[in-house]
């Protein structure tokens, strides 16, 4: 990160797959300059029209160009916003990511097309957003999600396709399918899991990868330097971590990190519980997601939100454990196999941790739903 005229860093920039763009090693991610009301919004500003401009305004003037959005009212009215910036700006400036979280290809062909008409230009990717296994043959099946989102790359109204998930399987698919260009997943400091896998798979190089939760919805910055979580990712075969942006502050925070080009260490995973220990007794989980449950349950997705309840997301996880606790340990006091235990590379003792769920929600949340 050399300094420019004015003495000042500059963004560092990386090659976004085979798709031919450059992007910033940091990209905006524009939930927090949303009006309305969204449920996932971690932190909630409520900008102005005027006042979002100026903070996307703000973080290109620092080297950022690539902005993720997703489609009305998903994102609140994220996308609109971002489309005047754009055009205000300089819309060959920048580039825009942008999703909906449609399967079916109709639905998602009518989704671009209105994504389109918000932003006023044509998004440079588009992802099916939220991509999960339940949806996984209607996405990837002949007249699919991707199949539309192929022929709008045709038609010119994308430049590329996108696939976004939360889990590795479904991205490890994408990154074997010739028709996308951009994969987008999650990872962070603690949740290293994932990443972990896609950097010793080959199949993920030829992609263009975005990974975004890098602070774990507003978490992990209370605990290690926002330096040290974006450099965590970075480290990993990435080409832009997305950081969720609501103003100058925050963009000063994640576009001007590494000012100094020292030298940043980045610790372990021991390390990183180690740290947790001090507030409480985390379920050493990177969320790598081998384990597999003969019922069907996400163990890493329960034991996500038994540490977000400590790490201060205590509403959000309580009410998201309590959505299916008692039925996922039933399931679990009555198998007999418990595969997840051979296949957890940690050697974490699941049945037990599923209890410490329980009674957390019994205890909090009386067991309501």
């Amino acid at each position: 990160m050399a300094p420019d005229k004015t003495g000042r860093k500059r963004m560092r920039y990386r090659e976004l797959g085979s798709t031919g763009l450059i992007v910033s090693e940091i990209g905006f991610g524009t939930i927090p300059v949303l009006q309305g009301s969204v449920p996932v919004l971690p932190e909630y500003f409520n900008l102005s029209e005027e006042q979002a401009i100026s903070v996307m305004e703000h973080a290109f003037r620092l080297g950022c160009n690539l902005y993720d959005t997703a489609i009305v009212p998903e994102y609140g009215d994220a996308e609109i916003k971002l489309g005047k910036f754009a055009a205000k700006i300089g819309r060959e400036k920048i580039i825009i990511s942008d999703k909906a979280r449609f399967f079916d290809g109709n639905e998602i062909y009518r989704a671009v097309l209105e994504s389109c008409e918000n932003l006023g230009t044509s998004p440079d990717i588009y992802f099916v957003h939220q991509a999960d296994p339940d949806h996984e043959e209607e996405i990837f099946r002949k007249g699919g999600a991707l199949d539309a989102l192929c022929e709008l790359k045709e038609e010119g109204q994308i430049r590329f396709t996108g696939l976004a998930s939360h889990y590795y399987d479904m991205l490890l698919r994408g990154a074997g399918d010739d028709r996308v260009d951009v994969l987008q997943g999650s990872g962070n400091l603690l949740e290293r899991g994932m990443l972990e896998r896609i950097d010793g798979e080959p199949l993920f190089r030829a992609k263009g990868f975005l990974v975004n939760k890098v602070y774990a919805a507003g978490i992990l910055p209370g605990f290690f330097p926002v330096d040290t979580l974006i450099r965590s990712v970075l480290s990993y075969p990435v080409s832009c971590a997305l950081i969720g942006i609501g103003s100058a502050e925050q963009a000063d925070a994640a576009l001007k990190y590494g000012a100094g080009d020292q030298e940043v260490r980045i610790p372990d995973f021991e390390e990183v519980l180690e740290v947790l220990e001090k507030e409480f007794t985390p379920i050493p989980c990177d969320r790598c997601q081998r384990c597999a449950c003969p019922y069907g349950t996400e163990i890493h997705t329960i034991f996500r939100q038994y540490n977000y309840y400590f790490l201060g997301k205590d509403h959000w996880a309580l009410r998201k454990l309590d959505m299916s606790i008692e039925e996922s340990a039933a399931f679990c006091r009555k198998c007999t196999d418990m595969p997840c235990l051979s296949m957890c590379p940690a050697g974490i003792r699941i049945p037990d941790e599923m209890e410490k769920a329980v009674r957390l929600v019994r205890t909090f949340l009386g067991g309501r739903g």
